[in-house]
């Protein structure tokens, strides 16, 4: 009987996904191991298991496809919380019927694609005794330990080309246009769409927001003749009152609030403030749709192939991550002791684009 490895996508979709998932039925099918995908996330692992084969013949045009062929879910049975500001913590009668599951299809090892969460929920199934292998998978690009996760080129990409789309609009009627993009903790999406699309402002998590910065700096655009501005904002930054922008009171199920409308807020605000008409434009889920740039498709399939390498040597419990140019792999449990934010380097960009006030 063949060796039999699974494989699941857990969290928020990203482009990409698909591209790990041929990348490891093809290197499995090398050492001629089968693939099971289990589908929506870790909710497959419970009874009666619910998988499809991976292998060649169904992976062949994947690489292009946005989503996942398996599907995910970011709640459910696996990401219980605890109290707030505590982990998700999986109950020990889950992970049991996770694990009959797992001997019954005769899977000898799993590799979870995802991002902080799942790899919480990864680093819990290890120690239980299952098997695990990470993929560092999220368009925030927050996961520690790695340069670069899947998903967060293409991510960046679509908003760069919104930013870009934003200025002629927001220059044809003399309007301030915020842009809000996701990034719950880190503002790499902001910073770097920011920076790419060349916007006025730049706000980010890392960094309180400075109202009347922010407008003078729209102030002095205007006095230079430039009657608009762009303002790109991270969803997680912190609104001058100090707190964030949220939907309610709702929270999702690691027990994160729901966040969104800073854009919307802070447009109002700038606008009492100047007088300048301005406008809000959320991005949203369309940063996780679609298309994966060459870049994700390429680093995926590294990612997917090193997953199963990892696998063949017996090193579980690991997260395999990019370094440089290089595939290496860490700790599940130094990837998760962590958010990899934007540090004071990238910060100092912002600070060399604004002009002197």
């Amino acid at each position: 009987m063949k060796t039999r490895i699974g494989i699941l996508t857990s969290g928020g979709d990203c482009p990409g996904l698909n591209a790990v998932l041929r990348g490891a039925a093809l290197a499995a099918d090398k050492l001629g191991w089968e693939v099971l995908g289990f589908r929506d996330g870790f909710e497959g692992l419970l009874p009666p298991g619910d998988f499809t084969i991976l292998d060649r013949k169904c992976t062949e045009n994947i690489m292009a496809l946005g989503g996942t062929l398996i599907g995910t879910t970011n709640r459910g049975h696996f990401v219980a919380k605890i109290g707030a500001g505590d982990p998700a913590v999986v109950a020990a009668d889950v992970i049991e019927k996770a694990r009959k599951v797992l001997n019954e299809a005769r899977v000898e090892a799993l590799i979870i694609v995802g991002g902080d969460g799942s790899m919480t929920t990864a680093l819990q199934l290890q120690e239980a005794g299952i098997n695990c292998v990470g993929v560092p998978k999220t368009i925030d690009n927050d996961l520690y330990g790695t340069d670069a996760c899947f998903g967060f080129d293409t991510a960046v990409s679509i908003a760069t080309e919104a930013v870009d789309r934003l200025h002629t609009t927001a220059e044809a009627h003399n309007r301030v246009i915020v842009c809000e993009v996701m990034g719950r903790d880190a503002g790499w999406i902001a910073l770097t769409a920011g920076v790419a699309g060349g916007a006025h402002v730049v706000l980010v998590p890392e960094k309180p927001i400075d109202l009347d910065h922010v407008c003078g700096l729209l102030k002095y655009n205007h006095d230079q003749g430039k009657k608009y501005g762009i303002v790109v904002v991270a969803e997680g930054a912190k609104l001058p009152t100090g707190g964030q922008a949220t939907l309610g009171a709702k929270v999702d199920s690691f027990g994160h609030a729901r966040l969104s409308g800073i854009g919307q807020a802070l447009a109002e605000q700038i606008e009492a403030k100047t007088g300048y008409e301005t406008r809000s434009v959320n991005l949203g889920h369309t940063q996780r749709g679609g298309t994966p740039t060459a870049y994700d498709r390429m680093l995926a399939t590294r990612y997917g192939l090193a997953a199963i390498d990892l696998v063949h040597k017996g090193n579980f419990g690991r997260l395999v991550v990019l370094k440089g140019t290089e595939i290496k792999d860490i700790p599940i449990a130094e990837a998760i002791s962590k958010n990899r934010t934007v540090d004071d380097n990238f910060l100092e960009i912002l600070d060399g684009l604004e002009p002197k006030l």
